[in-house]
C-alpha cells in the first residue's frame, strides 16, 4: 500500500505577505464590531455596509503593517513573531512602511468620500492611537501598555455608529467602554501564556513586572467591571432582555474561566491549558456579545 504523500507547505508570496501585514484574524474581529454596531445605531444600506467594511479593514490592516515596522527590532526574538515578512527577510522594512500608509490613506478617502468625513476620522484617530500611542509609547514603557492602548481597538464601534449616523452620542461610547474593559483580560491571558517571549523582547507586560498573581487577580476585576458595564446599557433603555441575557451569560462564563486560572494559581497547579481556553473565549465572547447588540435592536 502505496503511504501518502506528505503535505507540502505552501511557497511564501509577495501577495501572501502583504496580506499577513494586514493580520486579518485580529481584523475579522474588528470588523464584526464595527458592523455590528451598525445594525444596532439604525438600518445601513448595503453600500454603507460595504464601504465601512472596506474602508475599515484598510484602517486596521495599515496599522497592523506600521506596528510590524515599528516593532522590527523586537519580533525577530520572540517566536511568535519571527516568522513575520520583516524578521524572516522576505520584506524590506520600508516597504511595509510604505505598504501600510499607502492603505491607511486609501482608507481614510474611501471612507470619507463614500460614508462620511467623521467615520474617516474616527478611523484615522484609530490608527494613530494605535501607532504612536499605543505601539510608539506605552507597550516598550509601561505594564498599564494594554490597559491605556486598549482604546485602539475601541475605536471600530465608534466608526460603525458614525457610519449610519453621521455623529457619536452615550449608545457608542458605551460600546467603546466594552471593548476598553474587554482588552485587559483578554490579552493579559495571552501575556501569561507568552510572558518569556514578551521578556526576551523587553516588553515591560504585566507578568513580567506584576508576578503572575498579580496580573491575574486584575484580570478578574478588570471581568468584573465588564460585566457590569456590559449590563448597564440596558438600565437606560439602549438594549432589551435578549441582550441583558446574553450578556450576563456570556459574561459568567468568562469570569469562571478567570476565577478558575485564579485558583489554580493559588494553589501552585498548573493554568496554562485553562488561560489558553480563557484567551480563545475572550474573541468568541466579544464576538457573540455584539451579534447579541445587533440582534436584540431588531426583535
Amino acid at each position: 500500500m502505496t503511504a501518502p504523500a506528505a503535505a507540502v507547505p505552501r511557497e511564501p508570496s509577495l501577495a501572501r505577505d502583504l496580506i499577513a501585514l494586514t493580520k486579518p484574524r485580529i481584523i475579522s474581529l474588528l470588523l464584526l464590531t464595527t458592523l455590528a454596531p451598525m445594525f444596532v445605531a439604525g438600518t445601513p444600506s448595503w453600500a454603507t455596509i460595504l464601504w465601512t467594511g472596506i474602508g475599515g479593514y484598510l484602517m486596521a490592516g495599515g496599522a497592523n503593517a506600521v506596528n510590524m515596522y515599528l516593532d522590527r527590532d523586537i519580533d525577530h526574538v520572540m517566536a511568535r513573531t519571527k516568522l513575520r515578512p520583516i524578521p524572516s527577510g522576505r520584506m524590506a522594512a520600508r516597504a511595509v512602511l510604505a505598504f501600510g500608509i499607502a492603505i491607511a490613506t486609501a482608507a481614510t478617502w474611501l471612507l470619507g468620500h463614500f460614508v462620511n468625513v467623521l467615520t474617516a476620522a474616527l478611523a484615522l484617530s484609530g490608527f494613530y492611537f494605535y501607532v504612536f500611542v499605543y505601539t510608539r509609547w506605552l507597550k516598550r514603557t509601561t505594564p498599564q501598555n494594554i490597559v491605556l492602548g486598549g482604546a485602539a481597538g475601541a475605536f471600530p464601534p465608534l466608526v460603525g455608529w458614525a457610519a449610519v449616523t453621521g455623529r457619536v452620542d452615550l449608545a457608542s461610547l458605551y460600546l467603546f467602554l466594552i471593548i476598553f474593559y474587554w482588552t485587559p483580560p483578554h490579552f493579559w491571558a495571552l501575556a501569561l501564556l507568552k510572558q518569556r517571549d514578551y521578556g526576551k523582547a523587553g516588553v515591560p507586560m504585566a507578568p513580567n513586572i506584576w508576578g503572575e498573581h498579580e496580573t491575574i487577580d486584575q484580570m478578574l476585576w478588570y471581568t468584573l467591571l465588564l460585566i457590569g458595564l456590559s449590563a448597564l446599557p440596558v438600565t437606560f433603555g439602549v438594549f432589551g432582555m435578549f441582550y441583558f441575557v446574553s450578556a450576563i451569560v456570556l459574561g459568567g462564563i468568562l469570569l469562571e474561566g478567570v476565577w478558575r486560572i485564579r485558583r489554580l494559581a493559588a494553589r501552585g497547579e498548573s493554568w496554562i491549558p485553562v488561560a489558553w481556553k480563557v484567551y480563545k473565549y475572550s474573541l468568541l465572547y466579544l464576538a457573540l456579545l455584539f451579534v447579541a447588540m445587533a440582534i436584540d435592536r431588531h426583535i
